[in-house]
């Protein structure tokens, strides 16, 4: 999996709609390396920083004062925790019960309905915070960087309720201590509005200071030390920040999702899908990456890109024709054929220890583009956990499953099939909570007529999330208490008890129920935990009714 630069298309909208401009005898606020004939002044400050673009970089676009207890929404935009919207109570939803999800709001930038318990303090952009405030707000008449509190003349234009240009209100502010403290101070008295445009400044009294540089350089010299992802320890490429708050490259946490849910920071549960992909970034964090270490950033994404030659992207896998496997179910094999001897010495030398298990095609069945295959098109990626070699050759490998696939293209290497998958990944859980939100909203109004003795069957629709797990958890219950065989003390010795996590259950429950095959496979192509649980919940109610399958 690659790290993914954002595209334009999804990054949040700005407040500023229109170019900033600014006299010809002044310094603009808005400026492009491309553009040879900036009037921003280049003996002082980097010439492509713009003063106003540094410190709005710490600035909630709501209140318009400083960040303060910065809140990480899923749509990658943050504002202070003070100003999120009104929240209410979200009806029709069970799963997953994680503090916080009951209660949602609508979000100002994209207007979609988050769920609170999606929104936590984002530790590193509250840092950063602190770090800008320490700086800006230092004793510069004791010359801490250098030079005097030099008085600067700020104008900027406001835009009006219209937002027509003739409608912008002009305004004017005579600063001490520089343009970055100055710009700092009107913003922190909430005179600078987040959208304010055509930032321009004029020293009084002479030229601009090289003390400003000086702190400028300050501001960048401490927040870099906080920059760094706490798993590759380089400057944050990507940055993800999670529910828990705290911020990884998009790499390294896709990397982290792929073996635990657990922060490795705190080690609470990140609620996030595995493939983060198309999860937005950090955008607070991603624009002061971009501001004020453009090169470094520029550097890290060429050191990234050359360590990725040469480095499978997990899209291709030697497949193992087998059995069936679920994520985050072990997987118990007996290796012997000598193709599959060489498929998994290969696996473990230099195939990060991972191998796809699919199924075989029984009944011959067209399984898509792959026609009428050997093999079934979906499986499961797994990971050599215990592997003993025996003395004529064999051997027990015990592997987890991690994640799903479908094959979309294969061949022959070496005896063994190798294919070219598409990860299969469930929905969101903000999409999760829809599906049952509508689901059992539409269920109730078309319940169906009771029977002429009071009774009708109820719909698998219209029952909860977690309704429909409990209707798994008191099968097992019952058939603990029949002593059935499935259920023996070396089964759950290697398959675990009974998972109460709705996610986990169809895994479990389909590796270990003597059901047919195609039954439990249809699970594999599934993305979302309420139709696993459908699914299961027929198993049960077929296996309630009748001893023959």
């Amino acid at each position: 999996m690659s790290a993914q630069e954002p595209n334009a298309s999804d990054a949040p909208p700005s407040s500023a709609s229109r170019d900033d401009v600014g006299d010809d005898n002044n310094v603009t606020a808005q400026s492009s390396p491309s553009s040879p004939d900036s009037t921003i002044r280049t003996d002082v400050l980097d010439p492509y920083i713009d003063p106003a673009a540094v410190v709005r970089l710490i600035q909630c676009p709501r209140c318009n004062l400083p960040l303060r207890n910065p809140l990480r929404l899923p749509c990658g935009n943050t504002h202070c925790r003070a100003c999120l919207p009104p929240v209410w109570k979200r009806p029709r939803i069970t799963y997953p019960l994680d503090e916080g999800r009951e209660d949602g709001f609508t979000c100002y930038w994209c207007e979609s309905e988050h769920a609170l318990g999606d929104c936590g303090l984002d530790v590193l952009s509250a840092k950063v915070v602190e770090l800008f405030r320490s700086v800006l707000e230092g004793d510069y008449a004791a010359g801490q960087y250098g030079g005097e509190r030099q008085r600067v003349t700020v104008r900027w234009r406001q835009p009006g309720i219209t937002g027509k240009e003739e409608d912008d209100v002009l305004e004017e502010a005579i600063v001490e201590g520089g343009r970055l403290r100055g710009i700092y101070m009107l913003m922190k008295e909430g005179r600078l509005k987040h959208d304010a445009v055509g930032v321009t400044y004029d020293p009084l009294g002479g030229e601009f200071d090289e003390s400003e540089k000086a702190i400028l350089e300050k501001i960048k010299d401490i927040t870099r030390n906080e920059l760094d992802c706490q798993v590759c320890y380089s400057l944050i490429l990507d940055p993800l920040t999670t529910p828990c708050g705290h911020t990884f490259c998009r790499k390294c946490l896709a990397r982290i999702l792929d073996h635990s849910n657990l922060c490795p920071i705190c080690r609470r549960k990140i609620s996030m899908p595995p493939s983060v992909n198309s999860e937005p970034v950090n955008w607070m964090l991603s624009r002061l990456l971009d501001t004020l270490f453009e090169d470094q950033v520029s550097a890290r994404r060429e050191a990234a890109a050359r360590d990725d030659v040469g480095v499978s992207d997990g899209r291709t896998v030697p497949l193992f024709v087998c059995t069936l496997s679920f994520p985050t179910m072990p997987t118990f094999l007996h290796v012997f054929e000598p193709r599959y001897r060489l498929m998994i010495r290969r696996a473990l030398e230099n195939g990060g220890r991972k191998f796809g298990m699919v199924a075989f095609n029984h009944s011959r069945l067209s399984q898509g583009e792959l026609g009428r295959s050997q093999f079934m098109q979906y499986g499961t990626l797994l990971v050599i956990d215990r592997y003993e070699l025996l003395p004529d050759g064999r051997s027990l490998v015990s592997a987890v499953g991690v994640s799903r696939f479908k094959v979309l293209e294969y061949a022959l290497v070496d005896g063994y099939y190798v294919g070219v998958t598409e990860r299969v990944d469930d929905v969101s859980l903000a999409e999760e909570e829809r599906l049952e939100s509508t689901e059992t909203a539409t269920a109730a109004v078309n319940m169906p007529i009771p029977e002429e003795d009071g009774t009708a069957e109820v719909p698998l629709e219209s029952l909860s999330t977690q309704q429909l797990l409990q209707i798994g958890l008191d099968f097992v219950d019952k058939r603990r208490t029949d002593s059935a065989p499935w259920l023996h003390r070396r089964i759950l010795t290697a398959y675990g008890d009974v998972p109460t996590d709705a996610a986990r259950f169809p895994w479990w429950l389909a590796s270990i129920l003597p059901i047919p095959e195609e039954e439990r496979y249809s699970l594999l192509s599934t993305t979302s935990v309420r139709e696993r649980l459908k699914i299961t919940a027929r198993w049960v109610k077929k296996l309630e009714t009748t001893t023959d399958w």
